[in-house]
């Protein structure tokens, strides 16, 4: 009877986390300006969670990975250099406020080393990844056990790939014995990254090209961002803007980008007194919204992925020897996966841009975000996984849980079956 009140009490929690709006996110971010920084944030090792505990009789013997890079300078050169012509052009027609000169001159000292190494991984990247990685063999050391498979698949970034040996360096520090195998290679880009495989691999499917966007990003950060302000505050006029590819909205989306990611390499907080606390709220909920719909609408590109989770995990439930499939890839594939299956509600459809903050929040795809399904069997045979985001359990609304978290791999292959056929390749 206790345990049949146990398994009750942790559907019902899960109900109500899974139901819930997240109707105070905006004061979660006001309390916490690491959140702003949403995908140009760092991931935060200090908010590993506590994995709940498998129904009793099953043992986890599997797991299937995705992990977006670690921290890194932006990934674009353009965006110091943007920055950079932008603040010399204003200074040479003496256009720079007081605050602006102050500004410049500390981007001017800081910019060229971060310019140079544009979209590699910074120290604190490799970091994440061999925290995560030991996290994993700490958390599951049962499936770790012996001279167990490790496959690891990366995309061919610099930055993927060495979060890659970084992850399973952690992985290791548990048990040297791991059997582990590093690939990057153009053809796994068809998985890793979907739509920026080789056009010769690029698979399309049906719903991929419909349009989410109920407003247009740009329409959206006009209206709400107030950010003629924030230009206000480093120029004495503006005009001079339009001169540069993207103009003012160009420039301060660029600038944006820094300040939400310089965090990622830079001790010092450099730059973050250039907007106040209610400006902050404005972009980074502007910003949010340009995650949402831009991903929302590529999720269908993900299918390639989820086959590859689907097979590989079918293939290994029988195969004591296969502890773990591991991929490294990027920002918008993990989030594409993640709202393809909602995960944590995170896939939600809005009628309002203005709602998409309380479903969605881009700060759950920071550098080095992690997505795995951790597989448990029984005596019986009988197969249930649970999914981790973050280090942190997470949950998919369209499944019913057996306890907690944990769903029968049954349901989840039923579920995504329904997606696969809704969705079928268009040759």
């Amino acid at each position: 009877m206790q345990k049949l009140l146990t398994i009750v009490a942790g559907i019902l929690l899960s109900s109500l986390l899974l139901n819930a709006q997240q109707n105070d996110v905006l004061d979660q971010v006001k309390a916490d300006i690491r959140k702003v920084y949403g995908m140009e944030g760092p991931h935060r090792l200090d908010e590993f969670g506590t994995i709940s505990k498998a129904p009793a009789g099953y043992k986890p013997f599997y797991i299937s990975h995705y992990g977006r890079h670690g921290s890194r300078y932006a990934w674009n050169s353009d965006t110091y250099k943007l920055i950079q012509k932008v603040f010399a052009k204003a200074d040479e027609k003496n256009l720079l406020t007081p605050y602006g000169k102050e500004f410049a001159a500390k981007y001017e000292a800081f910019y060229m080393k971060p310019y140079i190494n544009a979209g590699d991984l910074v120290p604190l990247g490799y970091d994440q990844h061999q925290a995560i990685g030991k996290f994993t063999y700490e958390q599951f050391p049962q499936v770790f056990k012996g001279r167990k498979k490790v496959d690891a698949l990366s995309s061919t970034g610099q930055r993927c790939i060495v979060s890659m040996g970084a992850f399973t360096t952690g992985l290791m520090s548990g048990n040297p014995k791991l059997m582990v195998r590093l690939q990057s290679n153009h053809v796994g880009m068809g998985i890793i990254a979907p739509p920026s495989a080789p056009r010769a691999l690029r698979r399309h499917f049906k719903g991929e090209d419909q349009e989410f966007e109920i407003e247009s990003v740009e329409d959206f950060f006009v209206r709400t961002s107030s950010y003629k302000d924030v230009l206000g505050k480093l120029f004495t006029d503006l005009s001079f803007l339009e001169k540069f590819d993207g103009g003012e909205v160009g420039f301060i989306r660029e600038l944006w980008s820094l300040y939400c990611g310089y965090h990622n390499y830079e001790t010092e907080p450099l730059f973050d007194d250039l907007l106040t606390e209610d400006q902050r709220l404005k972009f980074w909920e502007a910003d949010n919204y340009l995650s949402y719909s831009g991903d929302l609408t590529a999720r269908y590109s993900m299918i390639p992925l989820l086959e590859d989770i689907i097979e590989k995990a079918n293939s290994s439930i029988d195969d004591p020897n296969q502890a773990a499939h591991l991929r490294f890839g990027h920002d918008y594939i993990l989030e594409g996966l993640v709202t393809l299956l909602n995960i944590n509600n995170l896939g939600t459809m809005v009628d309002k841009p203005e709602q998409a903050k309380y479903w969605f929040q881009n700060y759950s795809i920071p550098m080095a975000a992690t997505l795995l399904f951790v597989f448990y069997k029984n005596k019986k045979g009988d197969v249930l996984f649970k999914p981790v985001l973050n280090e942190n359990d997470a949950f998919i609304p369209a499944l019913t849980p057996v306890q907690g978290n944990f769903y029968r791999w049954s349901d989840f292959l039923s579920f995504a079956g329904k997606i696969l056929e809704e969705h079928p390749e268009v040759k």
